[in-house]
């Protein structure tokens, strides 16, 4: 598992050392197959702690039903992204045990979050406030260019001008709150949970990261992109893909700031 680094003083030095490694579209494979290869050792509980989100994406879906704004769905299910580092430190915590040659139980994802220092929590409480941010945007454009008509999961095929416009017009502002998001969490998280940075020095580093390895890790957050927003509109498909994406996030963080 990840040495910590000391407090204070010593711990901003070694985080303001920190400097992306050179990484290439061959490291995305390679973390694919990590995150693959560690589902396989634990397929029950990687599954069982996805099917979680699974239940809880399926019931936000029926009330999208059932108060009939079905193509809310789409904008539901990309801002999944923006929630998605709140999951990960109990994907993490399974991981690091899973890559120390142990056996993970349900205690050690709770043992994950218990372990996120107070900064970690502080970005994570930033994704939360922008995916609220992002719903009530999502549903203010909605009421404009959509109106009030009920229109249920039946009624979106074939999609009428109305929603492709609101489809298109919403899916870019998701995109670029995703992208912020991306930048400074995508690598802060784990930096912080594995007590390499602190909260700033780490929101540093991932931007760092970021900018310096645009054209891989921008590859890797398209990918990651697609396969989660597919998962979320396929919600059993996320049994698989959730832990998968997860491990090989952790498996990609360690390629670009090396343990």
């Amino acid at each position: 598992m990840p040495a910590s680094t000391p407090d204070g003083p010593d711990r901003r030095l070694a985080a303001a050392s920190l400097q992306p490694a050179p990484v290439s579209l061959g490291d995305i494979g390679a973390s694919i197959t990590a995150g693959v290869a560690q589902f396989r050792l634990l397929p029950g509980l990687s599954a069982a702690y996805a099917a979680v989100f699974v239940v809880l994406g399926g019931l936000l879906f029926l009330a999208l039903e059932a108060v009939s704004i079905a193509p809310l769905s789409l904008s539901l299910a990309g801002g999944f992204m923006l929630i998605g580092p709140i999951l990960l430190a109990g994907f993490f915590s399974v991981s690091d045990i899973l890559r120390a040659g142990g056996k993970p139980v349900v205690a050690d994802i709770a043992q994950g979050f218990r372990r996120m220092p107070r900064g970690g929590w502080v970005v994570s409480f930033v994704c939360a406030l922008l995916f609220l941010i992002w719903l009530t945007d999502a549903g203010t454009l909605y009421g404009f260019m959509v109106g009030h008509e009920p229109m249920g999961f039946a009624r979106m095929l074939p999609v009428d001008v109305r929603v492709a416009n609101f489809l298109l017009f919403s899916s870019f502002m998701g995109a670029v709150l995703a992208f912020i998001l991306f930048t400074i969490s995508a690598f802060s998280i784990p930096l912080i949970y594995d007590r390499r940075a602190d909260l700033v020095s780490g929101v540093v580093a991932s931007v760092r990261a970021v900018f310096r390895r645009f054209p891989v890790v921008m590859c890797w957050a398209v990918l990651l992109a697609a396969v989660i927003m597919l998962s979320a509109l396929l919600l059993p498909l996320m049994l698989l893909t959730l832990p998968v994406m997860a491990y090989a996030s952790r498996a990609f963080y360690f390629r670009v700031f090396p343990e």
